[in-house]
């Protein structure tokens, strides 16, 4: 199979994908054997620690996790290309259930593509619970963000 995207293009299909609540695109752009590990370790959303594994796996992220959410944006600071893998570096908005509050997250994210193919291996979420910022929904400028 001959590769077209980048782990940078992989990594903001995925974010617009999230954005735009598109859980089949989401899925598609990860490989079968495929890690989602957000955030890295044990958190409420992973009480082992070790990611989630495979579609049915990152499926079930998506409906816990992203499906509860009345909308997620992102706010790319920058972005590092290193052969098939991909730092960016930036913001999470997730506005909650209800719409009234949003929680903000400081985040480095790391995408790894399947060599000579157009499908994510991982995606990793660098950032901390206790670090979150919880504000009034009407609080923020969401035309300043991005979908990817």
């Amino acid at each position: 199979m001959t590769s077209t995207m980048t782990a940078r293009d992989l990594g903001a299909a995925s974010r617009r994908a999230v954005a735009n609540k598109d859980k089949d695109t989401w899925l598609n752009l990860f490989a079968e054997d495929a890690v989602v590990q957000d955030p890295i370790g044990k958190s409420p959303f992973d009480p082992e620690g070790t990611g989630h594994r495979g579609h049915a796996a990152i499926s079930a992220f998506y409906d816990t996790v992203i499906a509860s959410s009345e909308k997620i944006r992102f706010d790319i600071f920058s972005s590092n290309l290193a052969g098939d893998e991909v730092a960016d570096v930036g913001k999470i908005y997730t506005w909650l259930a209800g719409g009234t509050h949003v929680a903000i997250v400081h985040c480095v994210f790391t995408y790894r593509k399947v060599e000579d193919q157009d499908r994510l291996a991982s995606l990793r979420a660098y950032w901390e619970f206790e670090k979150m910022e919880l504000v009034e929904a009407d609080t923020v400028d969401e035309r300043t963000l991005t979908f990817g």
